[in-house]
């Protein structure tokens, strides 16, 4: 079982003057589901190599279990540092990819050729997708065989209007993630502000918020076996 987890190269969060990147609980938490069944993983970035770790989740408060754990894994944090560029990734060598969030994914996974088509090839061969929190926005220029967007007439998920909102984003973002869905067709679904929702819809798993990456991972999981 080989697994692909896609990450952010974007660290900036749009004209604000702060950080951003992939947030550490939703690489975490799927890692370990994936590494603890067994998996063999293979991280990738669209520059390669270290991907910007969002500040605010490397933060006391936003610490987890699987971030823990991570911070005590040297081998984790090696293969963390060395993702393997994007460009170079071949889907026919993996079984599944997923996609941690962070609002990095807004700015470049979402507009990433190479990722875009490589969302369409695993789609199209019959491979699960999961993505989580914001990385569900790199599905908006996805699209499916006969040229429809990929999540159209699909149930989806992904950060919320009112999570974005709370955190105070709402007009720093490039685009909203429940706006965009509705607008590309998508059957867009949505649980409590900050509480686990996992959505699969045929080979596509969503969760919305970072509470949901260890569920949306083991959905995933589900489907490969």
């Amino acid at each position: 079982m080989k697994v692909l987890l896609v990450l952010t190269s974007h660290d900036r969060l749009g004209e604000t003057g702060h950080k951003t990147g992939f947030w550490l609980e939703e690489f975490a938490a799927p890692y370990y589901v994936f590494k603890d069944a067994g998996a063999t993983i293979t991280l990738a970035s669209p520059a390669g190599g270290q991907p910007p770790i969002d500040p605010k989740s490397d933060e006391p408060g936003a610490q987890t279990a699987a971030t823990e754990r991570f911070h005590q894994d040297q081998e984790a944090q090696q293969q963390l540092a060395t993702t393997v560029p994007l460009a170079s990734v071949d889907s026919a060598d993996f079984d599944a990819v997923f996609y941690p969030g962070g609002h990095g994914p807004l700015w470049d996974l979402a507009n990433d050729s190479k990722s875009i088509s490589l969302i369409e090839t695993f789609a199209q061969t019959g491979k699960p997708v999961g993505l989580v929190c914001h990385a569900p926005g790199a599905l908006i220029k996805v699209r499916d065989e006969k040229g429809n967007p990929l999540i159209a007439g699909r149930k989806v998920t992904g950060f919320s209007n009112s999570e974005e909102d709370a955190v105070g984003l709402t007009s720093v973002v490039p685009f909203l993630i429940e706006d965009e869905f509705h607008n590309l067709g998508g059957h867009y679904e949505k649980g409590a502000d900050w509480q686990p929702h996992v959505v699969t819809d045929g080979l596509l798993v969503t969760g919305q918020n970072p509470a949901s990456s260890e569920g949306a991972a083991q959905a995933l999981l589900a489907l490969l076996k």
